[in-house]
């Protein structure tokens, strides 16, 4: 490791703390993660990912163990019940543009694939940090176990209710530089049920055995809920059932509730109580008769979660030696499948910001890299934002939900291709690895973190055409 460079610290083993490792790596920029948990249990069903991810993976050297972790999905069928199907939104548009499909893929086997692509000395488990010492020179974690670390920079990639930024904001409150905002609570409006079954031979679901798959989103007739349901190329389900709420809550007010009220949602056998509560609701597929149930009993109880589905866009994502990633300073909701995107998005960024930082750099220099991260990041993120909150609206309840399920049942295929050919524009990749040709019939936007690491890279290795 050259000294040089500056030595990263992330904190958070999740996949956009593991995205940026894989990068650094290949970077040969020296770095190390801290993760609070003694192994990362990846809960949840399945992710989405597409033509905004593969090019990385083709850049990481790993595209075809993805493809072959994958199931591709080129439809989104949405259904009331009792009323059956209302519309299908087709991911073939996005096909035409970038030349990749839609891929479900069941996310511990994502998780496992990242994993493998950080060597295990350069990930420490057990490792919860107590305080950050931020020094004119240097950032120093201090965890739980009594140990120090020390770095040039520090990443925060460790959730919504993340460790890193609470001790970032708790020193710019101090000093009057925290906005209003950013001292609110994380709110939400919904909370998720989550879970993936057993491996099965999808007898009772000819419509999963196929190379390619829909995905199917059913809204309840009379209820405040959404599920969905859809197939992996392990032959499991990955399910969801979202509870849309009446009112926006908050972590800190659900505690309060707890702390008042024994019979709180959110007591040890929150979970248990939600499958109980929609064990009836029928699946839009399969053998007739069938019930969420039927997928809760398939599903191993340990791997089933209750969470919350919180949403925010923090004003403040750095100050100094520490910048955030991720949730920590972005939390979308799931309903646009762009929350782990978003955070690998962060991660190309400022893999690409941190390689092309000039020798030895000084704080000041890092600062004006993490000022850079954020205005690339921002826009990207905001508009994922907004785009997942539109389209959860349309499973809502109520005035609000009725109007946007209606302009979204009546909405024109030729508008949708418009909006699609605008989502697939950001498909970043790392500026210091030779670069994917870009397919489809669409090109990508510029991103300006990996010209910044192209023209580095070209200086430093004399390179004179592109990689």
């Amino acid at each position: 490791m050259s000294s040089e460079k500056p030595t990263v610290l992330i904190v958070g083993a999740g996949l956009g703390g593991l995205m940026l490792g894989a990068l650094l790596e290949k970077a040969n920029v020296p770095y190390a993660i801290f993760e609070r948990t003694s192994v990362v249990k990846p809960l949840g069903s399945a992710l989405m990912i597409g033509a905004a991810i593969i090019p990385i993976m083709e850049q990481l050297g790993i595209v075809d163990e993805f493809l072959a972790l994958g199931k591709a999905t080129p439809d989104v069928t949405v259904s009331k019940q009792g009323q059956g199907e209302l519309y299908t939104v087709s991911t073939l548009a996005q096909v035409e543009y970038t030349g990749y499909y839609n891929y479900i893929v069941a996310r511990p086997f994502f998780y496992d694939m990242m994993l493998r692509q950080v060597p295990r000395d350069k990930i420490h488990f057990n490792k919860r940090v107590l305080t950050i010492k931020h020094e004119a020179e240097r950032v120093m974690i201090h965890t739980a176990d009594g140990s120090v670390y020390e770095g040039d920079i520090l990443v925060g990639a460790d959730g919504a209710y993340s460790a890193v930024r609470q001790r970032m904001y708790e020193t710019l409150k101090e000093e009057g530089k925290l906005p209003k905002s950013d001292q609110e609570q994380l709110p939400f409006k919904s909370t998720c049920l989550v879970g993936q079954t057993q491996p099965m031979d999808f007898a009772d679901f000819p419509e999963f055995n196929k190379d390619q798959v829909a995905f199917y989103n059913t809204m309840s007739e009379n209820k405040p809920f959404t599920w969905v349901i859809f197939a992996t190329a392990q032959r499991t389900i990955a399910w969801m059932v979202i509870h849309h709420l009446d009112k926006e809550s908050s972590k800190e007010a659900e505690e309060q509730r707890f702390r008042e009220n024994d019979n709180s949602q959110w007591g040890s056998h929150a979970a248990q109580a939600m499958c109980d509560e929609t064990r009836d609701f029928p699946l839009p597929i399969g053998a007739k008769g069938m019930t969420m149930g039927d997928l809760y009993d398939l599903t191993n109880p340990e791997m089933i979660s209750k969470v919350m589905l919180e949403e925010k866009v923090f004003q403040t994502w750095y100050s100094g030696r520490i910048g955030l990633l991720g949730d920590a300073c972005h939390k979308l909701n799931p309903s646009g499948a762009q929350g782990a995107v978003s955070a690998m998005h962060d991660a190309i960024a400022l893999a690409n910001l941190i390689y092309a930082l000039p020798p030895r750099s000084s704080a000041s220099d890092i600062e004006e890299m993490f000022s850079e991260y954020q205005a690339e990041r921002l826009i990207h993120v905001t508009e994922s934002f907004n785009n997942s909150k539109a389209i959860s609206k349309v499973m809502e309840r109520g005035l609000v939900g009725t109007i946007a399920l209606f302009i979204r049942t009546h909405f024109p295929s030729w508008l949708m291709k418009i909006m699609v050919r605008r989502q697939i524009l950001s498909r970043p990749q790392a500026g210091f690895i030779e670069a994917i040709p870009l397919k489809g019939s669409v090109p990508a936007t510029v991103s300006p973190s990996t010209e910044k690491a192209r023209a580095a890279y070209k200086q430093r290795s004399g390179v004179t055409t592109s990689i």
